[in-house]
Order: C-alpha cells, then sequence, then structure tokens
C-alpha cells in the first residue's frame, strides 16, 4: 500500500484549517461530524481569532500545532490555498482535502492557481485530494470530512466525481442493513492525486472488499487501467461511466478514428482490465454488493445457472434474461433430476428451470431441500431462486413462518458447504419479512427484480471469467521492432508523405507473420506486359496509388471482376477518375491483384487514443461499417484471449460462425492477424491509425483486401 495514501485515507489526526464557531460553516460542521463519528484521533482546529471550537482548543497557525496531523482538512477560499499548503508542508502534515471551488474548472486564472498549489505541494512531498471535492470519509476509523449523516460501517469502497453521485450511492446504501462503506473519496479536480492512485489504496485496504467508481473522464486513462488490472486481479471494480453520449473523434481520416466514440472505447478498453461496467445507475450497488457477497468463492467454474422457481412464470423470465445475457441454464444431469423427482410432486418441472409446482406452498423448507440437490451437481456453477419466498407466512399462513425461517437457515448455509453462489430474488423483499433479512445478514444477495437479479449474476460471471484471463500466463510479446519496417517508415516521413502506401502496409504487415497476398506494382501501362503469372481464367482487382487519395472507392480508383484484356482500359479510367477526384493528385500508378475467395467481413483497426493510448478495433467490416457500428476495442499490446474475446463480444458474432448453411470462420486465424497488427503497433509507435477494412474472414484462412496505415507527422514520430 502507497504508506502516505494510507496515512492521508485512515488519517490518525486531522488539522480542520478554517474551523469556525458558526453551525452554518464547514469548518465548524466537520468537527461536528468528525465528534458524531467518533473520530478515534486527535482534532485540531485552526483558526486565527478563535482559542476554542466544540470544546477543542483552538490554533491560530499551523506552525502552533503541537504535532505534525497525518491530514489536514482547509476550507478557506482558493487565493489563500498555494500559502497554506506550503505551510502545510513545513510543518511536515503529509495529506490535505482541499474543498474550494475556482480552481482549473473556472479557467485560466483558476488553473495557474490550481498548478502553483500543486507546485507548493510538490516542493514539500504533500499530497492533495481535490481541490473542487465535497471530501472523503473512512468509516472504520470515524474520519467524516464529507459531513454525511448515518454513516454505516462497511466494504464497499467509493470514488466519484460528483459529490451528488455519491450522496445518491451511500443515501440508497443506508436503505440496506447489510451494506455498508469503507472510504469514500470526491476525487474532485485531481489536481494531485488521480484516480487510479486511489485504486492500489483500496487494492491494499483490508477493510475494502469492492471498489466503486463514478468516472465522468480520466487524466491518465493508460495509468488507470494499469491499476485496474492489478486490482481486479484481487477486488472486484464496479465502474458506471458517464458521458456516453459524447460524439467520437471528428473528421477522422480512417474508419477507426471515426469510430472510437468515447464510450465504446472506455467500455472495451476498461471490460479489458477486469472492470465490471454498470449499464445502469441503479446496477451499481447491487452489483457491487453481490460481488462483496460472494467474492470468497470466485472465480467461478463457469456460467452454468441452475433457477429454482415456485411458479411458471418467474422461471421463464429467469431464463430468457440469462440467455439473452450469455448464461447457460443447462439440462441437469440425470440423478440430480432423479433426485428432485423424489422430492417434489408429480406436476413440477424436474428439468432446468426448476419449478416445484406448489410443492413448496406448505412445506417451505423444500426450497432448502432443492437447492441441496441442484448445488451438489457438479454440472452447476451458481443457483437463482426466484418467486414468492420469504413470504409464504403471508400469502399462505402464517403457521409457515417458522418452516420458512428454518429454510432461510439452512440456504444461508449452503454457499459455504458447496462453494457456489446462491442468489434469491423475492417479490416480497420490499417487505423485507424476517426470513429475508436473516438470509441477507448471511450474505446472501438478494433482489426485487429477476431482471436485476440476473444482471448482477452476469457481471459475478464476468468478473471471474476476467479474473481468469488477468491471472493466464499468456502474455503477448511484442518481440523486437522489425529492422525493415522502421527503415520503411523513416524513408516514407522523409519523403514528406503521411501514410504508407497498400502494398507498403502489407510488406509491414508480413514482417510481423501476417499472411498476406502481395499485390503487382504497376507504375505505368507498359507494366502489364511484364505480368507472366496472370492466369487467363482468374479475375483480377486494380487499385489507385497516391498518395494524395486515401480512400481509393471515393474516388473511382477501384475496378473488380477484371479478365488480363480488360487491364489498359481499367488503368485508364482509374487515372483519369483519380484526376476529376483530386487534380493535383501525386499517382503512383496502381496494385494488381487476384479477386479472393468469399468470406466475412471484417474490420481490424488501430488508433491511438490521448487517454488510453494505442487501442485495437474490431467487427464487422465493409461499406456499412460506420452504420452499423458493431465494433468493440481493447488497448494493445493485445493477449490472444482478448482478441478471442474480442470476437465473441460483437453483437454480430453469430455471422462468424456461419449462417446459411456458410462455414464457420477460422477464429485462430484471424486471432493470429490481429496478434501481428498489435505487434507492428506497438513495436512502431510512430503508427498513428491503422485500418484493415475489408478483411475477408474464411474458414481455413483470411485475406487482407485493404490496408490503410497512416503515420505521425515527421516531428512528432521523432
Amino acid at each position: 500500500m502507497n504508506n502516505q495514501l494510507q496515512r492521508i485515507l485512515a488519517p490518525r489526526s486531522i488539522a480542520v484549517v478554517g474551523a469556525s464557531r458558526d453551525p452554518g460553516k464547514r469548518g465548524n460542521l466537520a468537527i461536528r461530524y468528525l465528534q458524531q463519528s467518533q473520530f478515534q484521533g486527535a482534532i485540531y482546529p485552526i483558526h486565527p481569532h478563535e482559542t476554542e471550537v466544540l470544546g477543542l482548543t483552538c490554533y491560530a497557525t499551523v506552525e502552533e500545532l503541537p504535532e505534525a496531523p497525518d491530514l489536514a482538512l482547509i476550507c478557506t477560499a482558493a487565493h489563500t490555498l498555494p500559502e497554506l499548503i506550503r505551510r502545510c508542508g513545513s510543518k511536515g502534515i503529509r495529506g490535505a482535502v482541499v474543498l474550494a471551488t475556482g480552481f482549473s474548472e473556472t479557467g485560466e486564472t483558476g488553473q495557474a492557481l490550481e498548478q502553483e498549489m500543486v507546485r507548493a505541494a510538490r516542493e514539500s512531498g504533500l499530497r492533495i485530494i481535490g481541490p473542487n471535492t465535497s471530501g472523503m470519509f473512512n468509516t472504520h476509523c470515524g474520519a467524516n470530512l464529507v459531513g454525511y449523516r448515518d454513516l454505516q460501517a462497511g466494504s464497499v469502497g467509493l470514488l466519484s466525481q460528483s459529490g451528488n453521485m455519491a450522496l445518491s450511492l451511500v443515501t440508497e446504501g443506508g436503505q440496506h442493513a447489510a451494506l455498508g462503506f469503507s472510504t469514500y473519496v470526491g476525487v474532485g479536480n485531481e489536481a494531485d492525486v488521480q484516480f487510479h492512485e486511489y485504486l492500489d489504496y483500496f487494492a491494499a485496504d483490508p477493510d475494502t472488499r469492492v471498489i466503486v467508481g463514478y468516472v465522468e473522464g480520466l487524466k491518465q486513462g493508460r495509468a488507470f487501467l494499469q491499476a485496474a488490472a492489478r486490482v481486479c486481479l484481487e477486488k472486484p471494480l464496479v465502474i458506471y461511466k458517464s458521458g456516453r453520449s459524447a460524439v467520437g473523434q471528428q473528421a477522422a481520416r480512417s474508419h477507426t478514428g471515426a469510430l472510437a466514440g468515447s464510450y465504446a472505447l472506455a467500455k472495451g478498453v476498461m471490460r479489458q482490465a477486469g472492470v465490471v461496467l454498470a449499464e445502469r445507475a441503479d446496477e451499481i450497488l447491487p452489483m457491487a454488493t453481490t460481488l462483496a457477497a460472494i467474492a470468497e468463492r470466485l472465480p467461478l467454474k463457469g456460467k452454468r445457472v441452475a433457477i429454482l422457481a415456485d411458479g411458471g412464470g418467474h422461471a421463464t423470465i429467469a431464463a430468457d434474461a440469462l440467455h439473452q445475457l450469455g448464461l447457460s441454464v443447462p439440462r441437469l444431469a440425470e440423478p440430480t433430476r432423479e433426485r428432485l423427482k423424489s422430492l417434489l410432486p408429480p406436476a413440477a418441472a424436474y428439468n432446468n428451470p426448476v419449478d416445484v409446482a406448489g410443492g413448496t406452498d406448505n412445506h417451505p423448507q423444500l426450497f432448502a431441500d432443492c437447492a441441496e440437490v441442484l448445488l451438489g451437481d457438479d454440472g452447476i456453477d451458481a443457483l437463482l431462486i426466484v418467486g414468492l419466498f420469504g413470504g409464504y407466512a403471508l400469502r399462505f399462513s402464517e403457521a409457515l413462518a417458522e418452516d420458512e425461517q428454518q429454510c432461510a437457515e439452512r440456504l444461508a448455509r449452503l454457499p459455504n458447504r458447496f462453494d457456489k453462489p446462491l442468489l434469491l430474488q423475492s417479490l416480497y423483499r420490499p417487505l423485507k419479512t424476517e426470513p429475508l433479512r436473516y438470509l441477507e445478514r448471511g450474505a446472501i444477495p438478494l433482489f426485487s427484480s429477476i431482471d436485476e437479479a440476473t444482471r448482477c449474476l452476469a457481471a459475478v460471471v464476468d468478473y471471474s471469467e476476467a479474473q481468469k484471463r488477468l491471472s493466464s500466463p499468456d502474455r503477448r510479446g511484442q518481440g523486437d521492432p522489425s529492422v525493415a519496417v522502421s527503415e520503411m517508415i523513416y524513408k516514407v516521413l522523409h519523403s514528406g508523405r503521411g501514410s504508407l502506401y497498400e502494398y507498403e502496409a502489407l510488406e509491414a504487415l508480413a514482417a510481423y507473420g501476417a499472411e498476406v497476398v502481395r499485390p503487382w506494382l504497376i507504375r505505368d501501362e507498359h507494366g502489364f506486359g511484364s505480368l507472366d503469372a496472370v492466369a487467363p481464367e482468374r479475375r483480377y482487382v486494380m487499385k489507385l496509388v497516391s498518395r494524395d487519395i486515401l480512400h481509393k472507392s471515393d474516388a473511382g480508383g477501384v475496378r473488380l471482376n477484371l479478365a488480363a484484356e480488360d487491364f489498359p482500359r481499367a488503368y485508364h479510367e482509374i487515372l483519369a477518375n483519380a484526376l476529376r477526384y483530386r487534380p493535383d493528385a501525386r499517382i503512383e500508378g496502381v496494385l494488381l491483384t487476384p479477386m479472393a475467395a468469399p468470406g466475412v467481413e471484417v474490420i481490424i483497426g488501430v488508433t491511438r487514443d490521448p487517454q488510453y493510448g494505442p487501442v485495437m478495433m474490431f467487427g464487422l467490416g465493409g461499406v456499412f461499417v460506420e452504420v452499423l457500428k458493431d465494433v468493440v476495442f481493447r488497448t494493445l499490446p493485445l493477449r490472444r484471449a482478448d482478441a478471442l474475446e474480442m470476437l465473441q463480444e460483437i453483437r454480430g458474432s453469430k455471422v462468424l460462425d456461419g449462417i446459411r448453411g456458410g462455414e464457420p470462420i477460422d477464429r485462430q486465424a484471424l486471432v493470429s492477424l490481429m496478434l501481428a497488427v498489435s505487434d507492428l503497433c506497438v513495436n512502431h509507435p510512430e503508427l498513428s491509425e491503422l485500418d484493415l477494412n475489408p478483411v475477408l474472414a474464411r474458414a481455413a484462412d483470411y485475406c487482407v483486401l485493404d490496408a490503410r496505415i497512416i503515420l505521425k507527422p515527421l516531428q512528432e514520430a521523432a
């Protein structure tokens, strides 16, 4: 753990700079809440004219304090901060929570003030939380510097770029007896301590079992992903990413850049790092508490779920929801089915889902009997119970209350016994009946909604899969850079070109092991006479080569299905079209390649994102790629597991498996191409953007039909 952050976020003593006797001032509220939260350390009020605040001795200056506190809460105006930070640092205070606004969020003047404050902190080794923050709290030591009431200690760590969002989550958490928070930080402007540094603190914090984050944007996206990958090996990280409708890069020169919108990209790269992404704000805490409750049983062996229901409707809804989320509801083993038949009435459904068909109406403990059987099936990884449990005494007879309570006690013991999670949805959960309260205290995740229960179970499966992937030895090594590719890039940049010709791009890919068809470069019409390898029975493609025209199709620079006798005519048509499209275009000639066998059109692209660095895009390709936008993203370098996951994650993944009698594509071949692209782009940072669109994915191989590589300007690439 970062010892300095540990001292700041779990302080043993706190100075309140700007303490006040006015009950409406933050310098008074902070001390009151520290006292009410039974803060375990010393509190030092600081005010130049007061001698006492809320029964505590008040000091005129930081220098007069009897010791150097771990943390200072600074409640004064922005213009006072640079000098105060210098004085706190000189005293030996290690951290400061800066509440004031008026810094970089307000413009250039505020940004200059913020930079001056940070310089003062760096000179003395002091770390700053904020500015423009709602504060922080640590329930386990009573350091409540936010002013939230009735905080309940627990195991959920919280980071938020919005004070109101944090308040919303804390208020929601207060409605559930089993949910509590460990530490909260309002990160504010992140002038000094960055989001990813807090992640490392939470990873090492023994009081935190799961981390929740509300993220609008990241100053150091790459560092965040690296920290997240470290954290997610040990603890779940649930993120809600806002700003989803932001328009991606404007006027991008490639498909990849045009499609790298903020949320689609962030979703892909965070998922790669092991982050569990909450798609809805009301899912954040349910997902977090579910993961915290079953953390000791993770990762799961698989994603095979048994459903136990007391009604066919609930059973069907649950099965549909799990299937849509990519989870499996497998057929039960025959011994399991036979045991269920011996327990339940003839009308019951013994397959999966299991519907008890009224068998529990007079005997709720049958739920525990069936749950034991289902969790004992080696082909089942998790159990979801849906329906009325917890309300049998209300629905049928008060005489069932004891039987239902005994069932709850048995159910609570099953996860530890079988080392598998059990989740329960009950329409009676809002009534908080005693059996349900008992289960919640026993760390059984409870839900009112089947949809919420299934989404949380899917989050558990996603995190389990991420843990396995992150801990696997499958780390892609990019090897040594290709000397030939480096020399090619050097020559191209110094010739004044900003992109590789297509044949050069194919050569670069081949240098990293990609299987590509080398085209013939024809510089003038006389070049066709030397093509001895041209077969009369084959058909060919001819494409323009020009440094000034990247999108050849738009300029009429492509001709398909050509026979050998068509070459001269097609050549002149392409040149004429290019000059009409751009009269000043410099034309190097044309490329000639054989027509490729059919396949599924996909796109593989790389762009360099300002937050996350080099990222790869994969999706269904061709002319409709920017219309369908069925693409996913991952950061580079790429693992083999990342590439396989990308193929599975696109909405049209089933197209890759063959449709209408078509053969499934060779996924491993396509993955090998993606890894070659990853190595190429990692080893040669001079590459700004790469587009392979389309790539024909086929049953036994692939074919790159078009390759485009854009380079950084010479001054940036140097």
